[in-house]
Order: C-alpha cells, then structure tokens, then sequence
C-alpha cells in the first residue's frame, strides 16, 4: 500500500447513514489523467521540463513514476502539495535508459503505456508485474509494435506479462490495432506516436471499447502540442516532432472517484456537490451523472461543480462501454431502485482487476440482490438486501462501490478494504465526511 493514506484493518464494516447526506467534496486528482500526463510530461521538451500540478497520489501513479526514474527520466515529487515535475537530460535519448526490468504491479495503464512508450528506446526492456497482471492481455498492442519495426512479445508466449521490447526506435508507417480489449493499447501508441522517426497513421480493426478514453488521450495530446488529425472515427494520422511542448498541466479531479459520492447521494437521497469537475471534463465518466438522471436524480453541471439530489430510482437498460469504471457503482446503486436494471457491452471489464461481471454478480447475491449475469453484462433486480461480508478481489472499485450499499443497510463488512489504495487511498475518510 502507498503512504498516501491510512493503514485500514483487514475487515472494515460500513455504517449506514443516519440521514441523508448534504456534503460537498473534492475527490483527488484524474488516475487516467495523471498516468497519461506523466508518459507525455517524460516526452516533452528536455530543455524545460513539464511540471503537472493537481495530480493523484495513489499506487498506480506511484508505480508509473517510479518506473519512469528507472527509465532515466528526473521525477521530482511533492505528493503532498499535488505536484510532479518530469524532464529528460537534453542530451539523452528519448528513453534514457539502455534497460530495465520494470514492475508495474496490477497498473494496467503503466503496462500498456511504458510497453509503447520503450518501443521509442534503443535497447531492451522488460515489463512484468502481479500474478493478475499476468493474466491480463497485451498481445494486441505487442502485434501493433511489431507492425512498426518492433522485436515486442509474450515472454511465456501466452500474449499476457512478462513483456520484452527490443527496440531501435519506433518507426512511422501504418499499423493496424485492435481495440475490443483495452482502449489503453490504442491510447499508449498514440502517446509515441509523435515522436517516431516519421508520419505514423494508426487504424483501429474492429469495435474500440472506452471511445471516450481514447478522445481524452487525443485532447491531453494537443494540449501538450501535438498534431493529430482523424479523418474517420478508426483512423489517427499523427506528425513527427522532437517533443512534447507543455511545460505545465493541471489534472482535473477524477470523475470515477467523484461517482461513488454521486452514487451515495442517490441511494440516500441526499445531496452531494463535486468541486472542480464542470462542464468542459475530459474525462468519459462524466457519463455517470447521465446514468443517475435517467434513474430518476436531479443533476446539475455547474461550471466548476457537479451537484446531484437524490430522488426515488427507478431500473434502467444502459450501454456503458464508454464508462465502463462506472458499472460497479451503477450497479451499487440500482440495487434500491425500483424494477430491474441492465448495464450491456462491457464484456472488457471481465479483463480488469479482476473478471468484474463474475466478482458483481458474486458479491450482490451474497448481500441479497437477483443477479443475471451475461457475456457482455448484467441485469440487476432489487430484492431486500442483508448484512454480509464481501470480497474485494483486490480491486480498488469493487471495494469503493459495494460500500455504498453499507450507507442503507447494516451489516455490510468489506474485506481487505486498503486495495482502495491503488486510485484513492483516503477513500474511507471521504467516505465519512457525509456524516456531517
């Protein structure tokens, strides 16, 4: 577990609410926001630098950064005051280092971003990481490499960590990705992809999963400088250049953490204000806020707030590829609503932390709820619900959204709750500031 936060016991029990909540919060920084900003930070101008304020301090960024020093890269750190400042030496290469033998422990956005983002080294690097992390597929990115001139592959030739680049430098050219896995292969290239030896154009093979994550990539890209233009929804065509150009970024609050708070507020129906997440969000999860309304909240997207009002829920049927970190707390939530909900085309979180489908569908039954489970989601049908103790699976969401149903009903106990340590390490002490 990082420092960022407490040290929580083995087994946390959640107590319900004594009355509906009316609190403001401020959740940490953008985990997807943070990683991308630190691999486009390591790429920018080596004369300056670039300083990103406003970032999450969590294991997964933990990791990313420490990665990054072991790549040769000057991390410079101020957890506490939400700032890192990355640069190269200006006379090294774009990755410094010859080699190295990363570990990026059960973070997949460092998996897949530093695999591309050695493809840019001279040398050979080797990534690996926790036994789920090996579990977790790369091949498609790994193909995507070799495309490019790349001797990238599956150490144990099973497409999954450990991963080898050998690489002379990545090339421009066409390559082709799928994008049915992990948007994340698609986003990591495109993060290299400036700075290859030439014009590169990228194009997607079949359905791209989390769309919106991809778009927030495209964006953090031209506002570091560079240029990428899409002449259809599948292709990329991205210029050469020397670096990045930024020399400071702010991180926007992470809309995902802001959910569990929104979703607290609708099951019951209290009223929560998110500060510094408005109407201009990056982020793919200000989606959610569409969710909650449909099911019956009032929402309100001021310019630098988010506010929601509980009201009685009611099921709905909702596509949530494009926010799919999401689902849990969705499916949290309409467990006090009124008829069924379905959450469909999310088949790729079976491949998160862990199979999510499986692990909801598991731990929702335990505490009483009427579970359908298919291949690409879930239908959700409120039953009375009952104290119980639930597995975490050592994934931070399963943790985070199954203690929202422990604000309505005693008795929920969440094992292992300090995996929340990966994206919000503080979560529990958020948690109870709607006590107040």
């Amino acid at each position: 577990m990082t420092d960022a936060g407490p040290a929580y016991p083995e087994q946390l029990e959640i107590t319900p609410l004594g009355r509906p909540p009316r609190a403001t919060i401020r959740v940490p920084g953008s985990k997807s926001m943070t990683n991308r900003a630190l691999v486009l930070a390591a790429l920018t101008d080596p004369r300056h630098g670039c300083e990103l304020h406003g970032v999450l301090h969590s294991d997964d960024t933990e990791i990313m950064a420490r990665c990054l020093s072991q790549l040769g890269y000057a991390v410079e750190t101020d957890w506490p005051r939400e700032r890192i400042h990355v640069r190269r030496a200006p006379s090294s290469r774009l990755v410094p280092a010859a080699a190295a033998d990363l570990f990026v422990g059960n973070s997949g956005t460092t998996m897949r971003f530093l695999t591309a983002l050695v493809s840019l080294g001279q040398g050979r690097y080797r990534l690996d990481g926790v036994p789920r992390m090996r579990e977790r597929p790369i091949e498609d990115l790994l193909d995507a490499l070799r495309q490019l001139g790349v001797h990238a592959y599956s150490e144990r030739g099973n497409g999954c960590p450990p991963v080898v680049v050998e690489s002379t430098g990545l090339s421009g050219g066409t390559v082709h990705v799928k994008g049915d896995v992990s948007s994340q292969f698609l986003s990591g290239l495109l993060m290299a992809a400036p700075l290859a030896r030439g014009p590169m154009t990228i194009t997607t093979v079949g359905p791209l999963v989390s769309r919106l994550y991809v778009t927030m990539t495209l964006e953090m890209m031209r506002r570091f400088g560079a240029s990428v233009e899409t002449d259809d929804p599948g292709s990329f065509h991205v210029r050469p250049q020397p670096s990045y150009q930024a020399t400071r970024f702010d991180i926007e609050p992470d809309a995902t953490a802001a959910s569990y708070f929104l979703g607290a507020a609708a099951i019951t129906q209290g009223e929560v204000t998110i500060e510094g997440l408005g109407q201009s969000s990056l982020q793919a999860d200000a989606g959610f806020l569409d969710c909650l309304a449909q099911m019956g909240c009032e929402v309100e997207r001021q310019p630098t707030a988010w506010r929601l009002r509980g009201r009685p829920l009611h099921g709905i049927d909702v596509d949530m590829n494009t926010i799919s970190d999401t689902v849990m707390t969705l499916a949290a939530v309409a467990c006090f609503a009124q008829g069924p909900t379905t959450i469909r085309n999310v088949a790729h979180i079976r491949h998160k932390e862990t199979d999510r489908l499986v692990a909801l569908a598991t731990e929702l039954r335990r505490i009483g709820a009427e579970v359908d489970e298919r291949a690409d989601g879930l239908t959700i049908w409120p039953k009375p619900l009952h104290a119980a103790v639930v597995e975490t699976y050592d994934d931070h969401r399963m943790a985070m959204s199954l203690a929202l149903v422990g604000l309505r009903v005693p008795g929920i106990v969440i094992r292992h709750p300090g995996c929340v340590a990966k994206t919000y390490p503080r979560f529990f002490d958020d948690l109870e500031k709607l006590r107040c």
